[in-house]
């Protein structure tokens, strides 16, 4: 698999919100996003979602309800001709100290080995100071930040901790485009 994009999910592909997506009437995708993924399976790249879902073993909302979130996600991105080809989540909070929670790269890892990813030539997107150092520790070629979710804050976050990204992009299509114009 050589043209791989890792994405997070709250903030990047949908509206994210400080209670959790628990079900998904509450899931809310921001515009654009699927045209984004649209773009990059028209493309040859393959999409993979590394998302933190600690709503899990907090208790706030179940596995099952994840599994269908994510089951109904991928098939409005199918009804729009893109495709998410996986998606791997960390169900554990913080304080478990797990080794997939970013921005530790044990999700990123977890695909890699499934898919037999190049990681020097993956990119890695999302919104989050969390989202840039995961894409870093895995060993990402590029990472790009966006501006929609938590991008803002994280910015400011990332120069404190002197970590930068590749790119700044205000949203997910536009980050999309950029890794499409340095593909070719």
């Amino acid at each position: 698999m050589k043209k791989v994009v890792f994405s997070d999910r709250d903030g990047v592909i949908n509206r994210d919100s400080p209670d959790y997506i628990k079900n998904w009437s509450e899931f809310e995708f921001l515009p654009g996003s699927t045209t984004a993924i649209r773009h990059l399976t028209s493309h040859g790249f393959t999409t993979i979602v590394i998302t933190n879902q600690s709503m899990i073993n907090r208790k706030i909302s179940s596995e099952e309800d994840l599994r269908h979130i994510h089951a109904m996600m991928r098939k409005a991105v199918i009804s729009e001709g893109g495709e998410i080809r996986d998606i791997f989540f960390c169900p554990h909070a913080p304080e478990e100290g797990c080794d997939c929670r970013k921005p530790k790269p044990g999700l990123i890892y977890q695909a890699q080995q499934a898919y037999q990813i190049d990681l020097k030539n993956a990119c890695m997107i999302g919104d989050s100071a969390k989202d840039i150092e995961c894409g870093r520790n895995a060993g990402c070629g590029r990472v790009v930040l966006v501006r929609t979710g938590n991008g803002i804050t994280a910015e400011k976050r990332l120069v404190e901790k002197n970590i930068f990204p590749d790119h700044i992009a205000e949203n997910f299509y536009g980050a999309v485009k950029w890794v499409l114009r340095q593909a070719q």
